[in-house]
Formats: structure tokens, C-alpha cells, sequence
């Protein structure tokens, strides 16, 4: 790679905001490069039920992911495996450089679509025993829990959705809530209610886990009385399951984007940051709604932006 060669646009994530990003430049002919560091499709590639993308019932993260890619190269996409290291901008020029784990890119524009990591719940051993009885992707990790228990920790949609996949296979999932409500829709929350194999106990926190190389015991709080009961169970017997929201792969931009305090990229309608020619586009960005739909629906809004910002209004 050679930062001569200046780049039309950068996108940065492969996810379902970058893939659109990555189709809608395409059509538009612009010289863009979009970076995916870990697998393309992101964070939507670990859902195994999408029911809510219109027009595709009863599909999942995977398939869907990869007919974006497929679309998107169809039509000329380059879509490289890179780690992104750090995202620079030139006062004077206004040129990007974007510098990766094996090079640097330049370019006039740069999406982010970077999307949101799982946060940690903060209980002891959670990281020590992370990929060792504690996740947080109930689609990569389920089948090992088959005819177990597990303990799904969260309250809302994503932890009640995963908490009914994993009843798929787990013999009993306890569902810890540390309010005395969900904070799922309507639909979800009548399915948990209906099903089984799931128990929902309101107002308790989880404190610690423990064990040897597997976990062994949990350690639960009321939160009402603050009493702490510990649980025992056989080596490896169970898991934890953590869905409590996400952190914004939003550090890349910090300097050049203003961020909210929960550090999610603010952006105008058109996804652009306070940075001209710097774009944001998914859950990295501040929005009333993370989904498959809406993130898609960002890239699109944001490369037909940078299209407009270079002068090359996109095509229908």
C-alpha cells in the first residue's frame, strides 16, 4: 500500500452499515476500501434468528451478511481483512490517513461503521473466566450447554432473545434481571413468560463466579434485602451468558467527532460528524434503534453523503 495513492472514501467496518456503505459507493464509482478487522458482517453475523428484515422472514446474521457481501462485490466492492489502528486527518488538505496493522490508507472521506462491542456486567471472574464458562454470543457458544443449565444476565430484547435460543438447548435458563421489569418488547416478554424452560428472577444481580478451570459456583444478590446467596454446582455443569448492551467501536475518532457520554458518535441526519468529510454509519453512532435494518439503512445515507460531498451524486 502507498499513501500516495489518495482514495476517494474509507470505510472502516464490514458490518451491515459498512457492507451498504460498500454497495452504495460502488454504484457511484467511487475508489473506496473498506477495512473489517475480526469477520465480515460483524456483530449480525452472530444472530441466528433475523425475523424482522423486511422482505427476508426467517433468516439469520450469517446469511444475511454474506448476500450483502456478495451484493456488494458484485457491483465492485474491495473489502479487505485489516485491523484499523488509527484515523487521521490532515488540517491543511484535508486528506485522511488511515493507518493499519499492515499499512495506511489516504483518502478525502472516511466512514466509520465500526458497530459496538459487547459491554461487560462487572461481576468477579468475568474476565477470567470469559471463554470459559462466562459469553456473550449465544449463537457461537449454545451447543456447548446443551442438556445444562446457564444463567443469562440482562433485561432487555437481546438478553430475552438469547436467553429463548439458548432454551433450544440448555435443560433450564434462569433469566437474572436486576430491576423488577423487562426492558424487552411486549412480543419477547410474553415468549419468555410462555416458555418452559426459562425463569426470570426480577431484582437480582449476579456478584461473582468461581470455579476451577470451569465455572463451579455464582454468587447472586437481592437487591431488594441486598442478601447474597451462593449456588454450587458440579465443574462445568453451567454457563453465563452476558448481554447488557454494548461499547462503540467509536476510539478511532475521538478528537475528530464529537461523542455522546455514552460514547457513540453524534452525527447530523446526513450521518456526517463535525469533522468534514468523516462519516459515521450503525450502532457506533448515537440512534433510537440498533438494527440490521436501520444500520444498512445508515450506510446507504452515508455514502450517498460522501458521494455528494466529492461532487459524484449517487445513481439510483
Amino acid at each position: 500500500m502507498s499513501t500516495q495513492h489518495i482514495r476517494d472514501l474509507v470505510i472502516v467496518g464490514g458490518g451491515p452499515a459498512g457492507l451498504s456503505a460498500s454497495l452504495y459507493a460502488a454504484r457511484a464509482l467511487l475508489d473506496t476500501v473498506t477495512l473489517e478487522q475480526e469477520a465480515v458482517g460483524g456483530q449480525a453475523i452472530l444472530t441466528s434468528e433475523i425475523d424482522n428484515y423486511p422482505g427476508l422472514p426467517h433468516t439469520d446474521g450469517f446469511s444475511l451478511s454474506d448476500a450483502m457481501k456478495g451484493q456488494a462485490e458484485e457491483f465492485g466492492a474491495d473489502i479487505r481483512m485489516e485491523d484499523v489502528r488509527s484515523i487521521e486527518r490532515d488540517d491543511t488538505t484535508g486528506i485522511f490517513t488511515v493507518a493499519t496493522s499492515s499499512g495506511s490508507y489516504a483518502s478525502k472521506a472516511v466512514i466509520l461503521a465500526g458497530g459496538a462491542s459487547p459491554r461487560e456486567a462487572g461481576f468477579e471472574g468475568e474476565r477470567e473466566f470469559r471463554g470459559h464458562g462466562v459469553s456473550y454470543c449465544a449463537t457461537c457458544d449454545g451447543m456447548f450447554y446443551r442438556g445444562k443449565q446457564v444463567f443469562v444476565v440482562g433485561g432487555g430484547n437481546s438478553a430475552c432473545e438469547e436467553a429463548l435460543f439458548l432454551s433450544k438447548f440448555a435443560s433450564k435458563v434462569t433469566l437474572l434481571v436486576r430491576k423488577d421489569h423487562l426492558r424487552a418488547t411486549a412480543l419477547v416478554a410474553r415468549e419468555v413468560s410462555q416458555n418452559p424452560k426459562l425463569e426470570v428472577r426480577f431484582n437480582t444481580s449476579l456478584v461473582s463466579v468461581t470455579g476451577g478451570t470451569l465455572l463451579s459456583g455464582v454468587t447472586l444478590r437481592d437487591n431488594l434485602s441486598g442478601r447474597e446467596t451462593t449456588e454450587k454446582y458440579d465443574e462445568g455443569s453451567f454457563g453465563v451468558f452476558v448481554f447488557v448492551g454494548r461499547v462503540p467501536g467509536s476510539s478511532l475518532v475521538e478528537g475528530l467527532a464529537e461523542l455522546d457520554p455514552r460514547g457513540y458518535v453524534v452525527t447530523d441526519d446526513h450521518m456526517a460528524t463535525r469533522t468534514p468529510g468523516l462519516y459515521a454509519a450503525g450502532d457506533v453512532r448515537r440512534t433510537p434503534l440498533r438494527q440490521v435494518i436501520t444500520a444498512a439503512s445508515d450506510g446507504a445515507v452515508a455514502a450517498t453523503s460522501v458521494a455528494t460531498f466529492l461532487g459524484q451524486p449517487l445513481e439510483g
